[in-house]
């Protein structure tokens, strides 16, 4: 009784290590083998049922080779969508610029006629000052299409955030932190600001002029 319980226990531990086979095994003829290998592990004269061990071994290599197939195809897959992934980042760094080259260039067209027609017959200051203006209202239109807006405060309370002081001016006729005359416009971009709006700040009659202000008011 104990020796068919021995034999009955090899089996066991036989088929064990057949399902331990799975997609990181190696392939088919190196299953082949470990199965050669466990079969000859167990006595041919005592298995009380070598046929279905070698049954069990095969559906183990058969399970253990579909595995690895599948491990194969997802590690394929896996890699090409890396690859594509790479792809559209590098597109995305190089073409990022795409719709803003788009909106300058009617910009730069709109520039090229202008320096043209100031050189031509009938050429006038007026036409090219109209030319002028046309040209930077297209050119303020494209960059509002990106969020970047202007910072132009002239009359306005100075705003230490938004503004860059550069000298104070007494000022009787507006209150003292106003922003008198803008030296410099300032841009955001979506909000954010990308450069201050340079200004001069009226100060009270009895501040001396150009006189640094409190920035933090």
């Amino acid at each position: 009784m104990a020796e068919k319980k021995a034999k009955q226990d090899e089996v066991i531990e036989a088929e064990a290590h057949a399902e331990a086979i799975d997609a990181t095994a190696e392939p088919a003829e190196s299953l082949e083998e470990l199965a050669a290998e466990l079969v000859e592990e167990v006595p041919a004269a005592g298995a009380e049922n070598p046929e279905e061990l070698v049954t069990r071994l095969e559906a183990a290599e058969t399970k253990a080779a579909e595995n690895w197939d599948q491990f194969l195809r997802a590690k394929a897959e896996i890699e090409n969508l890396r690859r594509q992934a790479e792809r559209d980042l590098e597109n995305a760094h190089k073409y990022a610029l795409d719709r803003l080259t788009q909106e300058l260039l009617p910009v730069v067209d709109s520039m090229e006629l202008g320096l043209a027609a100031s050189t031509g017959e009938g050429a006038s200051v007026e036409k090219l000052q109209e030319g002028t203006e046309l040209t930077l209202k297209m050119f303020l239109t494209a960059l509002e299409k990106f969020g970047i807006s202007p910072v132009n405060p002239e009359g306005e309370e100075f705003n230490p955030e938004l503004h860059q002081a550069m000298t104070t001016q007494p000022a009787s006729n507006v209150e003292p932190n106003t922003v008198l005359n803008v030296f410099q416009k300032g841009y955001l971009l979506n909000d954010r600001l990308i450069r201050p709006a340079l200004v001069v700040v009226s100060s009270a009659d009895d501040q001396a002029p150009g006189s640094k202000i409190d920035e933090r008011a």
